[in-house]
């Protein structure tokens, strides 16, 4: 209740909530509430007090109720990537095993830079009931506990065991997830006891306050010797990441490469960035990439990274580009920015593709370098068309992925994770539309697929209703996490699911044949524990769970299977065979550095590390 002094009486609890009903975004110019509402599961360490404060505010500030913890945080990290990190939703999960359970999903957010906001139960501060239900008792220090994992996977983390406190953590995190440079995931462990205490907050304190995201112009020095290396290039490249994206820079990004005639290959976190009609999309680059990227890359001598983390399976394990290429690293983040002896040119990608642009004036790349970028691009394109066309084969990946890709609609989202599917995906599919395409790969994540889809789902729902969010996922990462096929459609969210069933992890027992070595424990069949194999049925699965399910033979099945899906008012799930053998990509692959056993009584096991040993030849030897 309020008082006559300025001060309001509010348990911790109450003030979190009330406090994140007062956050605002202004995003073109339209303010919103920037917590798009949460997801949770209640239990002994959460509902009496934050469940009591959230009840009220239920219609303002939704809760999705999860099926499971980890799920929930990766549907909160695909709720934040639809909107380009500028909104976020909070997970909420009980004491112990619940909160536990979040620490994956909060390892992907972290990876991704992604914002999101966990508020989890903890253990008394008063220690008066310990040792409680799911405590972990640490005998020499009762202060560590299972929220103390988070301090690796969160860019904020904090114990709130006063209610003062939060007067100075939530203004922390939501600076830390707000951060271009410092995006990611925050952590509050409240104790279950604290949570319930109450105080006297200043009024002012829950006012209603409008954030805007930072935006850091670079150095005038860095951006001027940038701008020498590029004027001075025979061959540049641009390296186009997700940060393009989350800096708005998309059109930027487009104006530059135009206005300079410099080809654009696209990261896995930045397909998307460009259509793939673009005469200057040079295509996605790396160990999943494609043979037009990876040549123009290979061929670059000044290499502009906007955007990118430059993780292994964008630079081939740092084979991709040529030892003598420079770097130049446009990124808000410093530690991205220097890496590989970059010239780091810390600043936000939009303004500084800008300064850039005024800085190079009307240079303009050797125009036959442009044109080679252009033919390289062409003979992909070539075999993307052959690649995904339904012929007298096997079903593959790659089939489907063109199958859906000539029919969809250009502002349909996809959505995929670790598997077999990213790299057959960010080879294969010809983006339509710009930021469509949503492939977790940052932390390689099995069962992001469904659980992502969801909470994508929930975000496009609030602006774009009309589009489609279709879900490529395989029979490993389903079995793995699937429960939110039922949260979607309790929640009216409809998604479109299919499910490419090859037998096992399929993806995985290449890799093992790819390094010389048996099928083993991969593929269902090839599980000697496995008693008696045999198929899923994955139809009648996702049939329990109330959405709409049918099986297909081929690509023409799956095709009127598709069209009926887009015409369906729920979830639809549409399973078909792929063979595990047959129809991978086989082209574009940049070399990847992989683990291999060095001493092996099989000689394929030798030859393979042999390969991998005159592979690392290639390797630039920066930092």
């Amino acid at each position: 209740m309020s008082g006559s002094d300025g001060r309001i009486r509010l348990t911790v609890a109450q003030a979190i909530v009330r406090w994140l009903m007062n956050q605002f975004i202004e995003i073109d110019g339209v303010e919103t509430r920037i917590c798009g509402g949460g997801f949770g599961i209640f239990g002994h360490g959460n509902v009496p007090c934050l469940g009591e404060a959230l009840y009220p505010v239920r219609d303002e500030m939704p809760l999705y109720r999860g099926q499971n913890e980890q799920a929930m945080g990766f549907a909160a990290a695909a709720y934040a990537k639809y909107h380009l990190r500028r909104r976020f939703m909070f997970c909420t999960a009980s004491a112990g095993p619940g909160t536990a359970n979040l620490v994956t999903a909060a390892a992907l957010a972290h990876a991704n830079r992604l914002p999101m906001l966990m508020l989890c139960g903890d253990t008394f501060l008063t220690r008066l009931p310990d040792p409680v239900l799911q405590q972990l008792e640490h005998f020499g220090d009762p202060t560590l506990g299972v929220n103390d994992a988070f301090r690796a996977v969160s860019r904020y983390w904090d114990r709130i065991t006063h209610p003062a406190q939060v007067l100075q953590s939530l203004p922390a995190a939501l600076a830390t997830m707000l951060d271009p440079a410092d995006c990611g995931p925050a952590f509050l462990g409240l104790p279950q006891d604290v949570q319930g205490w109450a105080w006297d907050y200043p009024e002012a304190f829950f006012a209603r306050r409008v954030h805007r995201i930072r935006r850091q112009t670079p150095d005038e020095a860095d951006l001027a010797e940038a701008a020498a290396l590029l004027r001075a290039a025979r061959r540049p490249v641009i390296v186009a990441g997700g940060g393009v994206q989350y800096s708005g820079a998309v059109a930027e990004l487009t104006a530059f490469a135009e206005a300079h005639g410099i080809p654009v290959v696209e990261t896995i976190a930045g397909r998307a960035n460009l259509l793939a009609t673009h005469p200057l999309n040079a295509g996605p680059i790396g160990v999943t990439g494609s043979d037009s990227a990876n040549a123009i890359a290979g061929a670059a001598d000044v290499v502009l990274a906007v955007g990118t983390r430059l993780q292994d399976f964008t630079t081939g394990s740092w084979t991709v580009f040529a030892p003598g290429a420079r770097l130049i690293g446009l990124n808000a983040a410093r530690h991205d920015a220097a890496k590989h002896l970059s010239l780091p040119v810390v600043g936000d990608a939009r303004l500084g593709l800008v300064a850039l642009d005024r800085a190079l004036g009307g240079h303009r790349a050797p125009a036959e370098w442009t044109a080679r970028a252009a033919a390289e691009r062409r003979a992909w394109d070539d075999y993307v068309a052959a690649n995904t066309a339904p012929g007298n084969r096997p079903n593959s990946y790659a089939q489907a992925i063109g199958t859906v890709n000539a029919l969809c609609h250009p502002r349909d989202r996809i959505v995929t994770a670790a598997g077999g599917l990213p790299a057959e995906i960010t080879a294969n599919w010809r983006t339509l539309g710009i930021g469509t395409v949503d492939v977790e790969f940052g932390f390689s994540c099995m069962g992001y697929e469904i659980a992502g889809g969801w909470g994508a789902r929930i975000a496009q729902s609030e602006q774009e209703p009309d589009r489609d969010t279709i879900v490529f996922v395989g029979d490993g990462s389903y079995l793995l996490m699937n429960s939110d096929i039922y949260s979607s459609v309790l929640t009216g969210k409809k998604l479109i699911v299919l499910v490419l069933d090859n037998g096992g992890f399929a993806v995985i027992n290449k890799l093992q044949n790819n390094t010389g070595q048996d099928s083993f424990n991969n593929l269902i069949a090839d599980c000697p524990t496995v008693a008696d194999p045999f198929p899923v049925d994955f139809e009648a699965h996702a049939r329990a769970m109330g959405a709409l399910a049918e099986t297909v033979a081929n690509p023409a099945e799956l095709a009127a299977a598709f069209r009926r899906a887009q015409a369906a008012d729920r979830t639809t799930v549409i399973v078909m065979q792929v063979d595990p053998y047959e129809g991978w990509t086989t082209r574009g692959h940049a070399w990847w550095e992989i683990g291999t056993a060095e001493v092996s009584q099989s000689a394929r096991v030798r030859d393979s590390r042999a390969g991998v040993e005159s592979g690392r030849a290639a390797q630039r030897q920066g930092v």
